[in-house]
């Protein structure tokens, strides 16, 4: 048992967020403060991975349109085609579940915990950096474009200014003031990796935590019975692991070296429920927003707990790789 605890500390620290945010979820002021610290951690992430890596491995990352076509791809073409097709079976959810189910399949990819897990899978970060912010930038314009051909809804998600400043403050910004920093603060950073290790793991649990918190506040377990609960729950695993199969293997028989087909893998597999949320609310506004926006919620959560999973083993077959895995990476 302490073996196990000590090799997967990472994934039960994940689910005991959300067993402590159903316990004691955070609202009013300290939620508030919990958030502004949130928003702190992932602005320092974004500082410490640009003043760690070098401006050859930025351009690098930034010119590499290949993989950022094929996680946009994967993003707003196949998982949208999955939802339809998981929709399309007759009696498996109520309308607003289903309609959830859509929607959570045209909401672009998250940041954080994207780059975070690549870098705790030793993926391309630079790559993750790039291909993660412009999903994110991208489906401010693609996800209520998407939704208005899918569900011919009325509302008009339109272009949201305060996002778009979220995205450049509290991500871009810091890695460019990172970078700036960069030949002061590398060799420093080389020397204590902990540092960014504590940073990357730190600010998913808080994510996990605050999020959940405000869906528990919510009322989040009042609003749907146990068998649609579990009915989600199915297709929401399903979904992910489709994905994520997809994404790794696919990628492999494009020709992607592995660690772009970590970056690849976790980069296209995510939804943000950070920006999906808001634009639930003003599309969907005057409908069951709540249950529209409870798939995505409970694959957010799902999403963080197996990538944490997929991390640590991928960290370590790239450590101490196969045979199989050293011929796929030459």
């Amino acid at each position: 048992m302490a073996s196990i605890i000590k090799r997967e500390w990472y994934t039960i620290a994940i689910f005991g967020m959300v067993v402590l945010a159903s316990i004691f979820p955070l609202k009013g002021e300290p939620a508030e403060l919990f958030s502004t610290a949130t928003n702190l951690a992932i602005a320092l992430l974004f500082f410490l991975h640009g003043a760690r890596l070098s401006r050859d491995v930025v351009i690098a990352g930034m010119i590499h349109w290949r993989l950022h076509l094929f996680v946009l791809a994967t993003t707003f073409v196949i998982f949208p085609i999955l939802g339809l097709i998981v929709v399309a079976v007759p009696g498996l959810m109520t309308p607003a579940l289903a309609t959830g189910v859509l929607f959570l399949c045209v909401v672009p990819s998250t940041v954080q915990s994207s780059i975070a897990f690549t870098s705790i899978a030793e993926g391309n970060v630079p790559a993750a950096i790039c291909s993660a912010s412009a999903s994110n930038i991208l489906g401010m314009f693609l996800t209520p474009l998407l939704v208005g051909l899918l569900f011919h809804t009325q509302g008009n998600g339109g272009f949201s200014v305060d996002a778009l400043k979220g995205i450049l403050l509290q991500l871009l910004a810091p890695f460019i003031l990172g970078q700036v920093l960069q030949p002061v603060l590398s060799c420093w950073l080389g020397r204590h990796k902990a540092l960014t290790q504590i940073v990357d793991r730190g600010s998913i649990l808080m994510v996990v935590y605050g999020a959940f918190s405000e869906a528990v506040i919510g009322g989040l377990w009042h609003k749907l019975s146990a068998l649609d609960l579990t009915a989600v729950v199915i297709i929401d695993v399903i979904l992910l692991a489709a994905i994520l199969c997809f994404t790794y293997y696919v990628s492999g028989w494009f020709g992607f070296r592995r660690a772009d087909r970590i970056t690849i893998a976790f980069c296209g597999s995510k939804k943000s429920l950070a920006s999906g949320a808001p634009m639930a609310n003003v599309i969907f506004a005057g409908q069951d927003v709540g249950s529209i926006v409870l798939p995505l919620m409970i694959f957010h959560q799902i999403q963080l707990m197996v990538c944490a999973v997929l991390a640590r083993r991928f960290a370590s077959s790239t450590r101490h790789p196969s045979h199989q895995d050293r011929k796929a990476a030459a």
